[in-house]
């Protein structure tokens, strides 16, 4: 839409800006251009970003561009006049409320975390902000703060922020690369078959009527279907319940070799054995037992992650015990 971007600067409707100038540092050096204006246009919708620079109005050292040019330090980034609507810029305005995190480890390349359930890592979907929104909140002097990964809203456990646009490459290449060891606790309905160690099937990601995503399993031929690995570990057996109306459960240790959407929830699943508390793959009328329970999230939890340190190349290896809501589930007094 013309009338929102683009307007020439001071004579522009509305009071528009004029252009800015901005130089690359350091730390944003090696960055997508569409990147780097999303961080610095605030509450710019993609599309719009997008727009701007196709339509040429964004220049690096007067030269057009394109989305997936990097930007390098000393660069000169010309950003144009945006115009946003009263709600974004209202919601631009209003900061997500400071929040640190329990630490695992911190060093001035990386932060790792251990995130509660039920908070997001990042705005977006009808959330507002997450973890890193808040973070960057409670850390005003940090020029660079971005996640490494992502966890589901619903999951707790071990989450990477990097420090260092390099500790970010670094880190997200060894993830590509399955260089990571990522192995998760999951409590799931009913005895888990010790011997069913491994489940190769890939998985097709779709949406439903009303826009929520889903993953389901399918087949080899399938053009759409990723192939996906869970490696499957039984840690422990918690007995049936049965003054409660609970079945037997199984916890077990989740090791993934392929990062795709929902895997965990979705490969357990597919075996007949749901985590407990998924509320898009598992036993509904169980969840609702549960929560009268106390038992109100579900029972997945980044427990081990290993990977290469980003500058010393050395191995790490981080634990987040279960947080004490699932523990005492498991191990009732």
């Amino acid at each position: 839409m013309k009338h929102i971007i683009g307007a020439k600067p001071p004579a522009a409707p509305g009071g528009l800006p004029a252009a800015r100038l901005v130089e690359v540092d350091a730390d944003s050096a090696g960055q997508r251009l569409d990147n780097f204006l999303i961080r610095h246009l605030k509450g710019v919708p993609k599309t719009h970003v997008y727009r701007i620079i196709r339509s040429g109005e964004v220049r690096i050292n007067k030269g057009r561009v394109s989305a997936d040019t990097r930007v390098e330090a000393g660069d000169v980034v010309r950003l144009p006049p945006v115009r946003i609507s009263d709600k974004v810029a209202e919601k631009a305005e209003r900061p997500a409320p400071a929040r640190e995190f329990p630490i695992l480890l911190e060093d001035e390349h990386l932060i790792a975390i251990d995130k509660p359930a039920g908070v997001a890592v990042h705005g977006g979907s009808g959330v507002s902000f997450g973890v890193i929104e808040q973070l960057r909140q409670a850390r005003p002097a940090s020029k660079f703060l971005e996640l490494v990964h992502r966890l589901d809203r619903d999951t707790s456990g071990i989450l990477l922020v990097a420090k260092k646009r390099s500790a970010l490459t670094h880190l997200q290449d060894q993830f590509r690369e399955r260089e990571t060891g990522k192995t998760y606790l999951a409590l799931v309905t009913g005895t888990w078959p010790a011997n069913k160690k491994v489940i190769d099937l890939p998985l097709h990601k779709y949406l439903q009527a009303d826009g929520e995503r889903r993953v389901r399993v399918t087949t080899a031929d399938d053009p759409d279907g990723m192939r996906s690995i869970t490696l499957v570990k039984v840690r422990s057996t918690v007995p049936a319940r049965a003054a409660q109306g609970l079945p037997a459960m199984s916890l077990l240790e989740v090791t993934i070799k392929t990062g795709r959407t929902h895997q965990i929830r979705v490969h357990l699943a597919s075996q007949g054995h749901a985590i407990v508390g998924d509320d898009k793959y598992g036993d509904f009328d169980l969840n609702k037992r549960l929560q009268k329970l106390s038992m109100k999230r579900m029972f997945l939890h980044a427990w081990r992650l290993q990977f290469n340190h980003p500058a010393s190349g050395e191995r790490v290896q981080l634990i987040a015990e279960l947080p004490p809501e699932l523990a005492e589930f498991v191990s009732p007094a």
